[in-house]
């Protein structure tokens, strides 16, 4: 899988968990800081990422903030996108199993790398099984999502 990976600045977590995904078999995009580039704001670094995932460019995303919520908050303004801000491992796990979330948040703050092998082995062995109570909520969603796009 390739995954985008970017945050709005460069820490040994972020370092961390790129090195974690890639020993996991997975080809890494890297965004931002991540990158080498000029600092960024939060809400361009959550966008480029998110673009990248809602484009086909990535299959999934992995986002960096101090608390996480702000890139989880900008990446679910690009349509298609489900981003979820998860501090455990059993988060992660319902984010994939019930909400089919695309784009992992991550709080830099609150992440100890102990943590964020724990959320990456939860995120990635885990996936949505389509069934009739979580389809027909993602359906919402994603009416919620057209309801406003369409008013633009």
């Amino acid at each position: 899988m390739k995954i985008a990976i970017g945050s709005d600045e460069k820490c040994h977590l972020t370092d961390r968990v790129v090195a974690l995904v890639q020993e996991g078999g997975h080809a890494v995009a890297l965004f931002g800081p991540l990158q080498g580039a000029a600092p960024q704001d939060w809400p361009a670094v959550a966008r480029q990422v998110a673009e990248a995932v809602a484009s086909g460019a990535a299959d999934e995303g992995i986002l960096f903030c101090w608390t996480g919520t702000g890139v989880s908050l900008a990446a679910n303004k690009v349509p298609g996108i489900r981003a979820a801000l998860c501090d455990d491992a059993e988060t992660a796990r319902g984010a994939r199993l019930w909400n089919n979330a695309n784009i992992l948040c991550l709080s830099i703050r609150r992440t100890s790398e102990v943590m964020a092998r724990e959320i990456l082995e939860s995120w990635f062995s885990t996936h949505y099984l389509p069934n009739e109570g979580d389809d027909r909520c993602l359906r919402q969603v994603d009416a919620l999502d057209a309801a406003y796009r369409a008013t633009e």
